[in-house]
């Protein structure tokens, strides 16, 4: 009788211990799906059309600038060619998002963009400066863009990795997702990481080649037209 009962009680306690895990699986996939139901349940972030021959901003170091080809060959150059705005290249080589910042103030007021493409942060994040402080700057760059009535679209820079010097697979900078969620901006995701993982669309290892900028550039289209910033 002792081994029957003892047995009973194995099975007993197995059945126990199969329902603790099975409500254990239960939670953990209710808790992975919460941050997916709740991504999805939020409004994309959508702009308004921009117009042809709209001036456009295109903000930021030496991407933007085009280091690494021809002027012409630099992504607003070949941008403007794809939309018929009047973009103007603001991209200066070494910039950090604190000197972006510093510039945005008087570029506003001369140029008074219908929106602003804010390319910044890559040599804040190759230096290795205070994340923190460059959020703020971008956060702030933004936020004066909007007060001169501009739109903005965020473009997120690759996060410099040990693993993407010998993989070449380079993936966004949190930072930028986090900053469009939280200013509820538009961003172009991947960009960069795409452009600069392929060693046939760069000049060096941090800059694209005159392909690169025009891959560059047909994919921030695609990005302005899923967000509706461009109508054409």
């Amino acid at each position: 009788m002792r081994d029957a009962d003892s047995g009973a009680a194995r099975t007993v306690a197995g059945g126990r211990f199969s329902r603790r895990q099975g409500l254990a699986a239960v939670a953990a996939l209710v808790a992975g799906l919460t941050p997916l139901l709740w991504a999805c349940s939020r409004q994309p972030i959508r702009g308004r059309p921009v117009a042809a021959g709209a001036t456009v901003l295109a903000l930021g170091d030496s991407l933007t600038h085009g280091t690494g080809a021809a002027p012409e060959a630099s992504f607003p150059s070949v941008l403007a060619g794809l939309t018929g705005w009047a973009v103007v290249n603001a991209g200066v080589p070494g910039d950090t998002a604190a000197q972006a910042l510093e510039r945005a103030g008087p570029l506003l007021q001369s140029h008074q963009p219908a929106l602003v493409l804010l390319c910044i942060g890559g040599n804040d994040l190759l230096r290795r400066m205070d994340e923190a402080t460059t959020r703020s700057h971008i956060q702030r760059t933004v936020a004066l863009a909007q007060a001169a009535g501009a739109q903005v679209l965020l473009i997120a820079v690759p996060r410099p990795t040990l693993a993407a010097r010998f993989t070449g697979k380079l993936s966004d900078h949190p930072m930028y997702g986090e900053l469009s969620e939280a200013l509820r901006v538009p961003l172009h995701r991947q960009g960069w990481a795409e452009v600069l993982g392929d060693d046939r669309l760069r000049a060096d290892a941090i800059h694209a080649n005159a392909e690169g900028y025009a891959a560059f550039a047909r994919g921030l289209m695609a990005t302005l037209r899923a967000t509706g910033l461009f109508a054409g």
